[in-house]
C-alpha cells in the first residue's frame, strides 16, 4: 500500500516560511539540509513527528512562481490543514497577526477558514 510521506508547497523565502510555519503555526522542523543554493526543509506536526512531512520548496522556477501567483490571485488555497477546534485556532492565529481571507465558515458538514501564510500561499484550515 502506498502512503504520502512528503508533500510540498512553494514558498517565496525559505527562512521566512520556516519562521512562520514553526513559530506561528507550531509545526516542528524535521530536516534542514543544504541543497545547492537552497535547503531541503521539512516540517511535521508537533503531535505526529513521524507523520507526513511538509517540504518548503523554493519557488525559483518560473513555472512554480507563476503557478503560486495565479492560485493566490484567484483565492485558491494550496493545501489544507486539519484542526480540532477551528474557532479557537482562528482566534489564536488572529492574535499572532495572521491575516485571514475567510473567517471560519460552515460549509455543509465542515467548517473551513483560509489564511495567508506570508510566503505567497493561501492555506485552508478545516475542523476535523
Amino acid at each position: 500500500m502506498m502512503k504520502i510521506i512528503i508533500t510540498s508547497i512553494f514558498v517565496q523565502d525559505q527562512d521566512k516560511a520556516l519562521e512562520f510555519y514553526t513559530k506561528t503555526l507550531g509545526f516542528v522542523k524535521k530536516h534542514d539540509v543544504p541543497s545547492g543554493a537552497y535547503r531541503w526543509i521539512t516540517l511535521v506536526s508537533s503531535d505526529e513527528q513521524e507523520g507526513t512531512e511538509l517540504l518548503l520548496e523554493p519557488n525559483e522556477h518560473p513555472a512554480a512562481k507563476e503557478y503560486q501567483q495565479k492560485l493566490f490571485a484567484d483565492g485558491i488555497p494550496v493545501t489544507m490543514f486539519g484542526v480540532a477546534d477551528i474557532q479557537k485556532e482562528y482566534e489564536q492565529l488572529v492574535e499572532k497577526g495572521v491575516k485571514f481571507t475567510m473567517k471560519p465558515t460552515k460549509m455543509g458538514n465542515v467548517t473551513i477558514a483560509v489564511f495567508d501564510d506570508t510566503c505567497g500561499n493561501l492555506i485552508q484550515m478545516i475542523e476535523q
